[in-house]
């Protein structure tokens, strides 16, 4: 009886110990996409209603009206007249993304 005892003891500490090393062995590989600001927000502060294309659809600003604009680095800002674009206003770049950027700036 003492001799099945310790050979249930042996047993369960050899167990464990398997346990432990498989888990020790475990690497997990995350892989972690940050965007820490995914649009900007532009104001149109000029005193005039305004149309323009922001890179993704035509968007028309009263005065002070706002608008937020994903924030896809390159592509351009254009005004916009009758559902078509025209010059460009900016490039969107990084430094762009997760402000607030005043149309006047660009004028």
């Amino acid at each position: 009886m003492k001799a099945l005892s310790i050979a249930i003891a042996f047993f369960f500490v050899a167990a464990l110990q398997v346990s432990e090393t498989a888990t020790a062995n475990t690497e997990i590989n995350k892989t972690e996409i940050v965007t820490p600001f995914a649009s900007f927000k532009l104001i149109n502060d000029t005193g005039d209603k305004v149309s323009i294309h922001t890179g993704s659809g035509f968007v028309s600003l009263n005065k002070g009206g706002s608008t937020s604009i994903t924030c896809n680095k390159g592509k351009e800002v254009r005004w916009a007249k009758s559902g078509k674009k025209g010059s460009v206003i900016f490039k969107i770049s990084g430094d762009h993304c997760g402000k607030t950027i005043k149309l006047s700036e660009y004028l």
